[in-house]
């Protein structure tokens, strides 16, 4: 069992910066096969995926935040961080930690991201 705690999230204006961190309660990063990112689901959308970071430091963006958002890990503290600039209107949602494993998949309970002028 994985417990993912995030924090971070709130109310930006468009073009503004946040920074959303999630700390597991153990290192996901220990196994190779194992991977932690950030999910987020807008209202009336299905969940996306943002950003991902694998054990081996391999990381994948969604089309709609390359070059805006940066996922990054902190192994001795057991936290990924997701750094986001120029943030738009449609980056407004919930945003979810994730941790995939060899021994399931794990949700974060969420942080609301929004941004508004």
């Amino acid at each position: 069992q994985v417990q993912l705690v995030e924090s971070g999230g709130g109310l930006v204006q468009p073009g503004g910066s946040l920074r959303l961190s999630c700390a597991a309660s153990r290192n996901i990063f220990s196994i190779n096969a194992n991977a932690m990112g950030w999910y987020r689901q807008a209202p009336g959308k299905q969940r996306e995926l943002v950003a991902r970071i694998t054990a081996g430091g391999s990381t994948d963006y969604a089309d709609s935040v390359k070059g805006r958002f940066t996922i990054s890990r902190d192994n001795a503290k057991n936290t990924v961080t997701l750094q986001m600039n120029s943030l738009k209107f449609e980056d407004t949602a919930v945003y979810y930690c994730n941790a995939q494993t060899i021994s399931g998949i794990f949700w974060g309970q969420g942080t609301q991201v929004t941004v508004s002028s």
